[in-house]
């Protein structure tokens, strides 16, 4: 049975609440409101004298005007409870100009963010800030800013040497290569490819019934760019031509070479957003913003080649409306993967098969609005949801045997959530 989606009434006066909760899956009463004044937050240092592994969060999000609200203030530092998953925030919010992607170095000692601009030192540009990370508090110090080569960059990561960081600039529709020096700090611009084709349109034909919600096809608009498992090619989601391109990546001078397959054409109007790779990274699981979908494809890391072998909707079949999808995660353990759609306010579940290909098995409510991020603490036991629109970030309990989510009736309340970064670090 698929989970509930119940917005902005109460059963409680007609008691129907206690059946309905119980037939919903809901396996506890919500805990009793926290008072602002109480809500959690401790002091970096004196939180440092703990003994012992401890799980610190970074959350990023919109602090000026964008595609969306701008409540954030910088970047937020929690340190979450590995039993309850209770995030508490530590110490002052860190000023970013926009920070609304986050992503760690290889080796979790530096923090490197987009700021999602166009108008860096004046011109018509995006940027990035690097920042070092302080081992023992988690505080952050920054070290630099540099140009993203292009308009409003969306996502960002580092490739496996460490060596390299890739940057989606979304406006413009170019990815970016920056080097990164020894000391963490961001370097020059390496290469940068502008991506060009033919006008798509708005809308995929095979949009969940009763879709009214628009991909931006005015151009190209390069959403997300990452290297797959070796390192041998870096992909690019482009949601504006709807093409996952796939570049070979010269590691010695940080240039990116089509492959012999450039790109991958995906359903008109699809709006490819993020993918994420199997553990092997043998299988590509591609979704696509506009449709809702996910398309499941064999990877061939010798050639960058893709073959698809599945389409699977991240909605019901009872479903009608409007949505956008944003998020797609695979679970540490290979057997599971999540989806967030935006509007609809759910996490599609799915279920990995021997094969890699997918199988929808929930549908869970996210208790907010406008599900952006998704992403699991390092245990894999719990998994966090950053609602752009309602101001929260909220979080569930993974049955790693099951895959099923339990809703911890964890609120933390947080301006316009966009993106998380995980480390863990031994403050002794």
């Amino acid at each position: 049975m698929f989970g509930r989606r119940l917005f902005g009434f109460s059963l409680v006066g007609i008691g129907l609440a206690s059946p309905i909760n119980k037939a919903l899956g809901d396996t506890a009463p919500p805990p009793a409101p926290i008072p602002k004044a109480a809500l959690p937050k401790a002091n970096p240092e004196k939180a440092a004298n703990k003994s012992g592994p401890r799980i610190l969060c970074y959350v990023g999000g919109y602090t000026r005007s964008g595609p969306a609200e701008s409540n954030a203030a910088g970047i937020t530092l929690f340190e979450m409870n590995p039993k309850s998953g209770i995030l508490t925030q530590l110490g002052q919010v860190t000023p970013a100009d926009n920070p609304s992607f986050l992503t760690l170095s290889s080796d979790q000692n530096y923090l490197y963010t987009v700021n999602e601009i166009s108008d860096f030192e004046g011109g018509h540009t995006g940027s990035v800030t690097a920042f070092k990370l302080d081992r023992r508090t988690g505080v952050l110090t920054r070290l630099n800013v540099v140009s993203s080569g292009g308009a409003d960059p969306a996502h960002l990561s580092v490739h496996p040497s460490g060596k390299y960081l890739f940057v989606a600039n979304y406006t413009g529709g170019s990815a970016a290569v920056i080097r990164i020096q020894e000391d963490g700090s961001l370097g020059l611009l390496t290469d940068l490819i502008h991506n060009t084709g033919p006008k798509m349109p708005e809308r995929a034909t095979d949009n969940p019934p009763g879709n009214y919600a628009v991909s931006d096809h005015s151009g190209a608009h390069v959403h997300m760019v990452q290297s797959d498992v070796s390192g041998k090619f870096v992909l690019a989601c482009d949601a504006g031509l709807d093409r996952v391109y796939v570049w070979l990546f010269d590691e010695e001078n940080g240039t990116l070479k089509p492959a012999e397959k450039p790109w991958l054409t995906m359903e008109p109007g699809s709006a490819p957003r993020h993918f994420c790779f199997s553990h092997d990274g043998k299988v590509i699981y591609i979704l696509g913003e506009q449709d809702s979908r996910v398309v499941v494809a064999d990877y061939d890391p010798q050639t960058g080649a893709m073959q698809v072998k599945q389409t699977a909707s991240t909605v019901t079949a009872q479903f009608r409306g409007s949505t956008l999808a944003a998020e797609i995660i695979l679970h540490p353990t290979g057997k599971f993967l999540y989806v967030t759609n935006r509007l609809g306010n759910a996490i599609a579940c799915f279920k990995v098969n021997d094969d890699g290909s997918i199988t929808l098995f929930d549908e869970v409510w996210e208790h907010a609005d406008y599900g952006r991020a998704l992403s699991f603490d390092p245990s894999g036991k719990f998994v966090f949801i950053a609602n752009q629109r309602s101001d929260s970030i909220t979080s569930f309990r993974v049955n790693t045997d099951t895959g099923t989510l339990d809703f911890t009736w964890n609120f933390v309340p947080i301006g316009t959530p966009t993106s998380f970064a995980f480390t863990v670090i031994d403050s002794v």
